[in-house]
């Protein structure tokens, strides 16, 4: 069996789809549990971590992944934040100067049951939470997000990279609606 780590881009977007799910009143709970495992590997180096993504946003479809936002004061953490969450059966998947992504759940046969998007930022890096509270807040723009995501799901069912440029534009919009508005 091929390690993730050895397959290709377009073999992980076959592997992985884009997949859109009804809310899941599960999600809240998955998040809160990865939140108290992280800060149990991690510790002080954590200065805040959020549940960010669609699956913190009520009541619209999402895909069925978790996204959780780390930030930590410094970079100089990342090579132990990265050290102890691959440690810990986290995947690393991006890796830039100022950020760095990890994945739980993916497996070489598909997602497992709990899939998680880790997003290591330095504090202040954190325009998800605008976005999140805006749509928690209001309903009708969140909708008109979940319309969105909806009408591009099966055009970029296998390729993350469009689906996510495709939505820019409007996360972008109303993010900086929000930052105006706190």
């Amino acid at each position: 069996m091929r390690r993730l780590e050895d397959m290709t881009l377009e073999e992980l977007w076959q592997l992985f789809p884009i997949i859109l799910t009804a809310p899941d009143s599960r999600w809240k709970e998955w998040a809160s549990q990865e939140i108290s495992n992280l800060q149990s590997i991690l510790g002080d180096l954590i200065s805040q971590l959020n549940h960010i993504g669609s699956t913190a946003i009520k009541g619209i479809w999402a895909k069925p992944i978790i996204d959780l936002l780390l930030e930590t004061d410094k970079t100089g953490n990342f090579p132990l934040l990265r050290n102890l969450l691959t440690s810990a059966g986290y995947i690393c998947m991006k890796e830039r100067e100022s950020r760095l992504d990890f994945n739980k759940g993916y497996t070489p046969v598909g997602f497992a049951e709990k899939v998680f998007h880790i997003h290591v930022r330095l504090t202040g890096d954190n325009d998800e939470i605008y976005f999140r509270d805006y749509l928690n807040s209001h309903s009708d723009v969140a909708k008109d997000y979940e319309e969105l995501k909806i009408s591009l799901w099966k055009q970029y069912e296998h390729n993350r990279d469009g689906y996510t440029d495709a939505k820019t534009d409007f996360i972008t919009h109303i993010t900086t609606i929000a930052k105006q508005t706190e």
